[in-house]
């Protein structure tokens, strides 16, 4: 396996472990929730005060050599907390690779432009992106990307010499044997998969005219005051981080509306409980980010949140993401009585030590 395949192999695998095993006991099972149904109201263990001790001992120590670092940053009505252990910096603005939680800033996007009238959620890709899917292929709607039931195959084929833009990434999907057909059918299961945001970050940018990263900054960015979150190259050059930039070689991987936004711990506590707290979007696209698909066996909402039930019962909502050497989380209760960012620094590859560590910092944030 080449480097390329390598690193793509372990961001994938963390991806996919984060959405997975943050949902233990959780994930629910097909048909568990009908469409259009909302998630639960949020049952909640919460009531007491946090317990900074709990929490210092979730971030683990050195001794461990697990993790060079941990960072764990709790707020809500219940009190505060900021702690952090090992290479990792004190200061709370410290930035850091955000990763797949970049998926929640696209979502967004995406659903502004809905409420706009600049597309539907039952849009095809194929209208908004002519050519880029197969003819043969079934529609696949924007709604689907969203929420990850649109049944594209994951990318595969990849050419460690090659230079890529997100149309070649996509193309990683639609044009190599290996990566296989789409699932299709009336209930297509929830399978997480990035390519779904590759292909979003190309509507926002063929819809709007703009780049992907001007978008952000505009819509999201800037109304909320994020002083440390931005998409790398934005402000260097307008087109760096966007689909219209020149291609960059396929030795340094480009997760960009998928996964390359780099924040910090007090920003995406902010931008977390502004979008749950509803002043990112109308109320009718604000229902979505609490909408499970009836296959949500990744507990993703119809509006690209992932929602998870903790064992004590507490329901929570966020995104995990895993890039550049990072492992974060943001999470938060849909009352936003609590929220929690983590951002581990693992020394180890295995993944369940991983999300071991990462529950157990949710378990005492929660």
């Amino acid at each position: 396996m080449t480097k390329l395949l390598s690193r793509h192999a372990r961001w994938t695998s963390l991806a996919v472990a984060g959405a997975a095993l943050v949902t233990v006991g959780a994930a629910l099972p097909a048909g568990a929730a009908p469409r259009q149904q909302s998630a639960p109201a949020a049952a909640s263990g919460l009531g007491e005060r946090l317990d900074p001790a709990s929490l210092r001992a979730s971030l683990g120590t050195p001794a461990d050599g697990l993790f060079a670092g941990a960072m764990a940053r709790v707020g809500g009505r219940d009190g505060h907390w900021t702690g952090t252990m090992g290479a990792v910096s004190t200061d709370p603005a410290a930035s850091f690779r955000i990763g797949s939680i970049t998926k929640l800033f696209t979502s967004t996007v995406v659903l502004q432009l809905v409420a706009e009238g600049r597309l539907s959620l039952d849009t095809p890709v194929q209208r908004l992106l002519p050519g880029t899917l197969p003819a043969h292929w079934q529609p696949i709607t924007v709604a689907q990307l969203i929420s990850h039931t649109s049944g594209l195959p994951r990318a595969a084929c990849w050419d460690p010499a090659a230079v890529y833009t997100p149309a070649d990434l996509v193309r990683t999907v639609t044009e190599c044997p290996e990566a296989g057909e789409p699932v299709t059918g009336p209930d297509i299961p929830q399978v997480y998969n990035g390519v779904n945001y590759f292909l979003l970050g190309m509507v926002i940018e063929k819809v709007t005219h703009r780049s992907y990263a001007h978008e952000v900054g505009r819509r999201i960015v800037r109304p909320l005051g994020l002083r440390h979150t931005y998409v790398p190259g934005w402000g260097e050059t307008a087109l760096r981080a966007s689909a219209l930039a020149p291609r960059l070689p396929a030795a340094d991987p480009w997760p960009w509306a998928e996964g390359g936004m780099v924040s910090d711990g007090p920003d995406l506590e902010r931008f977390l409980r502004q979008l749950l707290g509803g002043r990112l979007l109308p109320p009718a696209q604000q229902g979505l980010l609490f909408e499970l698909p009836r296959h949500a066996e990744r507990g993703f909402t119809r509006g690209g949140v992932q929602y998870a039930k903790l064992p004590d019962g507490t329901e929570v909502y966020g995104k995990t993401g895993s890039y550049g050497g990072y492992t974060n989380g943001v999470f938060a209760t849909r009352d936003l009585r609590r929220t929690v960012v983590y951002s581990l620094i693992p020394l180890t590859t295995d993944d369940k030590e991983i999300a071991k560590r990462y529950l157990s910092i949710a378990a005492a944030a929660f």
